[in-house]
């Protein structure tokens, strides 16, 4: 099925080409310098083996990028079922303690790693930290 051009669209079409109207070039708006220096990810809802593998890929893309932190969203943990399971540690089962023990333990995830905020994690009220980035070489 063919629509007919429209008279509006074509006299539209025809003002646009004669005028002085510029299209933005997204290539450039796009562009790594152009993106903010710092990147946000949430990750409610991830099973910790997601959770790891994407902030391994945002760390990798992050630092590629220049990016010098990143805002890493868990959740509290207050509702995870880890504390009603004897058998299971409170702690590790928990994405604001088990990702970052993640990134430490990998040696080069911390070779692009200048810190992570620890205070944050510790804080029980908070359900975030931060990781610093350090600068492509």
């Amino acid at each position: 099925m063919r629509k007919k051009i429209s008279d509006k669209d074509k006299k539209d079409w025809e003002n646009f080409i004669n005028g002085s109207e510029k299209l933005e070039i997204k290539d450039i708006i796009n562009s790594p310098e152009n993106f903010k220096n710092e990147k946000t990810i949430d990750l409610h809802g991830y099973t910790l083996s997601d959770a790891n593998y994407a902030i391994q890929e945002l760390i990798n893309r992050s630092y590629n990028l220049g990016i010098k932190k990143i805002t890493v969203i868990t959740g509290k943990g207050l509702r995870s079922k880890n504390y009603n399971d004897p058998y299971k540690s409170e702690n590790l089962g928990i994405l604001k303690y088990s990702v970052p023990e993640f990134i430490k333990k990998s040696f080069e995830l911390m070779k692009k790693v200048k810190k992570i905020t620890y205070v944050d994690i510790e804080n029980r009220n908070k359900g975030s930290f931060n990781i610093y980035l350090k600068s492509k070489k």
